[in-house]
């Protein structure tokens, strides 16, 4: 299923993901086994989440979480918040970051999670029971030893706080190590706000370097200002 560039546009996301990571593998000398055990998350799980909202009526949330592979240790990756979510993209998201963590050699698989949903025109007591039902609905097949939130496009620790703090209450018993990116004084990392916006710019250094130029000499383009984009604006 590798992709051609006149025919790259009739594929989904998932799709896309799926050619890219056969190709990756052709070019490695890999067998054709590996792309068929790697092309399909191990699990992925559809929630419907009930939340009641200020003005007294009951809105349906529809939530994903995909847990890519599991091979090397729990799976790990982000929860994010927005209209646009949907299976194929948490697919997609979670096949790459078990690609990304096997590169840095650390022991996890990839993880990735989302609510449709619009947090921009959500109160902060909606936030909280959405974030606290989402994890209600997937406290069975997470944990730290199964799967590992953290944050995500339009989530921040004080979400994590409250998706940790409803894992603890169902568990009954604290759970730090179910989630990162919660804060300081939860038992959250410091540096992690600004890890993304680093990464980026150890790659824009590399590439000045691959490419022979001065970073004086270039221009960049910053598409969104959320926590990443931000931090690299302001570096």
């Amino acid at each position: 299923m590798t992709v051609t560039s006149g025919k790259s546009s009739s594929l989904s996301s998932f799709q896309t993901t799926q050619a890219r990571l056969e190709t990756a593998i052709d070019k490695l000398g890999y067998p054709q086994e590996m792309f068929e055990l790697l092309k399909e998350p191990i699990r992925v799980i559809t929630v419907r989440i009930p939340v009641r909202m200020d003005n007294g009526k009951t809105q349906v949330f529809t939530g994903f979480r995909s847990q890519h592979n599991d091979a090397v240790g729990p799976t790990k990756g982000g929860v994010r918040f927005h209209p646009s979510v949907s299976e194929e993209e948490v697919k997609s998201l979670s096949l790459w970051m078990s690609l990304k963590c096997g590169i840095a050699d650390l022991p996890y698989g990839g993880g990735k999670g989302g609510i449709i949903c619009d947090p921009r025109q959500m109160s902060f007591r909606e936030l909280e029971q959405l974030s606290r039902g989402y994890v209600r609905m997937i406290s069975q097949i997470v944990g730290p030893t199964k799967d590992i939130p953290a944050p995500d496009m339009y989530t921040n620790s004080q979400i994590m706080a409250w998706m940790m703090d409803e894992y603890s209450r169902i568990r009954e018993f604290d759970s730090p190590g179910f989630i990162t990116g919660k804060p300081l004084m939860l038992g959250g990392s410091h540096g992690r706000e600004t890890a993304t916006a680093k990464g980026v710019l150890m790659c824009i250094d590399e590439a000045v370097n691959v490419l022979n130029t001065k970073i004086e000499n270039s221009r960049v383009i910053i598409q969104g200002f959320g926590n990443a984009g931000s931090y690299i604006a302001k570096f």
